[in-house]
């Protein structure tokens, strides 16, 4: 008889540590979901968005560049044929440069948490 409340003390005590382990194993999993798959989706978006910003602006500077050298060639006859044919081509490789420098100097550090309205 004296075995028996010691018995269910222990059986109490078993159930209630097996009830915090696994609360404590659903918490972690909680919190673990909650600090990787937000930041991960986050960043998914983050990453899909300036990716396509990229390819749309560099098919547009492209462009923009290749008309430039065309107008150059075309409306400057002086310089388009003969020996400073390299000239349009060196102008748009200075602009391309300046875009290039322009655009690294606007470029800053932001969370990928960060949502921006």
């Amino acid at each position: 008889m004296a075995d028996q409340p010691q018995s269910s003390t222990n059986n109490s005590r078993a159930t209630r540590d097996d009830v915090s382990i696994a609360d404590l194993i659903e918490l972690l999993k909680t919190y673990v979901r909650q600090e990787t798959l937000g930041p991960l989706r986050g960043a998914g978006r983050w990453l899909a968005l300036g990716t396509a910003a990229a390819l749309v602006l560099g098919l547009g500077l492209t462009l923009l560049m290749l008309g430039l050298l065309r107008l150059l060639q075309t409306e400057w006859d002086d310089v388009a044929t003969g020996r400073w044919s390299w000239v349009p081509y060196l102008i748009v490789l200075v602009v391309v440069i300046g875009i290039l420098a322009l655009t690294v100097s606007r470029i800053s550090k932001k969370s990928l948490n960060e949502e921006s309205y």
